[in-house]
C-alpha cells in the first residue's frame, strides 16, 4: 500500500506543489493549512508521516508537535526558515525526526521522507507475508528493545521513542562499551546520502536521555566521550 503523508503549512503554494510532487512519487497526501484542524485529523486518522511548517498562525508547528506527541509517535519532519536554529533545536527536542530549511528542494524532502519511512518499517519488523525473521529482542542490563514492536523498556517501564531515536539507541546498545562516533550514528539513523550535522545527533541523544530520566532520574547509560562520540554502558 502507498504511504500517506500529511502536509501542514499555511502557504497554499507549498501545499499544492509538494502534494503534486509526492503524488507523482506514489504517495497519498492529505493537506492542512491550519494547525488546529490538522491536530485532530493527525490524531484521529494518523498518516504514515507528517511534514509540519513551524511558522503558522493560531497554532504553530512547535505547539502542534507538542500536542501531537501527547497522543502519537508518528514520524514528523519540520519545515523551518533558514536561520531558525533555535526552532530546529526545539523541534528535535520535542520529538521531530528531522527538519529541512526553506527554501528547499522537493527532491531532498522526498528523499528524507523515504528514509524515515524505511526506518519506520524496519523498526516495525518486515511486515506481513515476509519470509525473513523479525529482528531479535535486544537486552542490555535494564534495557530491553524489541525492534519488531518498536518497544523500549527500562527497568520494566515503557519509554516511547521516535524511529530516529530508536535507531540511534539500538546502534549504541548493540555493542556496549564501544564508542560510536557521530558519523556512525548518522549512518545508522540516516541511511541515505543526506547531510545531517553534529548538532542533530547531539539533540537526539539529549532527547533520548531526557525520556529515560522521566522513568529513572538516575539514568546514565549513555555516556559522552568528548571529541569522540557516545557509548552505551549496561553496567
Amino acid at each position: 500500500m502507498s504511504a500517506t503523508v500529511a502536509l501542514v503549512d499555511d502557504d497554499r503554494n507549498i501545499l499544492t506543489s509538494v502534494s503534486i510532487a509526492l503524488q507523482a512519487e506514489g504517495f497519498l497526501t492529505r493537506v492542512y493549512s491550519d494547525g488546529e484542524a490538522a491536530l485532530k485529523a493527525l490524531i484521529d486518522n494518523p498518516p504514515d508521516l507528517a511534514v509540519l511548517d513551524i511558522k503558522m498562525p493560531r497554532l504553530d508547528g512547535l505547539e502542534l508537535l507538542r500536542r501531537l506527541r501527547e497522543k502519537s509517535t508518528i514520524p514528523v519532519i519540520f519545515l523551518t526558515s533558514k536561520d531558525d536554529e533555535l526552532d530546529e533545536a526545539l523541534g528535535l527536542a520535542m520529538g521531530a525526526d528531522d527538519y529541512i530549511a526553506k527554501p528547499f528542494s522537493q527532491r531532498l524532502l522526498i528523499a528524507r521522507i523515504r528514509a524515515i519511512l524505511r526506518r519506520t518499517e524496519a523498526a516495525a519488523g518486515l511486515g506481513e507475508g515476509s519470509n525473513e525473521p523479525a529482528a531479535p529482542v535486544l537486552e542490555r542490563g535494564r534495557l530491553v528493545m524489541d525492534p519488531a514492536r518498536h518497544k523500549v523498556l527500562w527497568g520494566g517501564q515503557n519509554v516511547t521513542l521516535t524511529v530516529t531515536e530508536f535507531m540511534i539507541l539500538e546502534t549504541l546498545a548493540q555493542r556496549p562499551g564501544i564508542v560510536k562516533t557521530r558519523n556512525q550514528l548518522m549512518d545508522a539513523a540516516y541511511q541515505d546520502d543526506i547531510y545531517v550535522d553534529d548538532r542533530t545527533i547531539d539533540s537526539h541523544i539529549k532527547r533520548v536521555r531526557r525520556k529515560f530520566r522521566q522513568v529513572d532520574p538516575k539514568f546514565d547509560a549513555i555516556e559522552t566521550l568528548y571529541g569522540a562520540g557516545y557509548r552505551f554502558s549496561d553496567e
